[in-house]
């Protein structure tokens, strides 16, 4: 049996794909597929599943600039009375 080349696609309008590296926040890594970049580039994530709290479950509090700071002190004197 033999199989003809056939392609149903448009041609000239899909991105190309080649092999990177993505380097977790761990340190593992792994080759994919992807239109970043370059072949052979090297992708180092800052945020990934195993880090982020949107995939972990566990929630951090991030005080950029001294905000939760400044929050504490605004309403510092407030109470909830039950």
């Amino acid at each position: 049996m033999v199989h003809e080349e056939r392609s149903d696609m448009k041609p000239d309008i899909h991105p190309d794909y080649h092999m990177i590296k993505v380097v977790m926040t761990d340190g593992t890594e792994y080759e994919t597929r992807s239109t970043w970049g370059s072949e052979g580039d090297v992708m180092r994530l800052d945020i990934d599943p195993k880090t982020h709290p949107a995939w972990t479950g566990q929630r951090r509090i991030i005080d950029s600039g001294g905000r939760v700071a400044q929050f504490n002190k605004r309403f510092a004197g407030l109470s909830v009375k039950s």
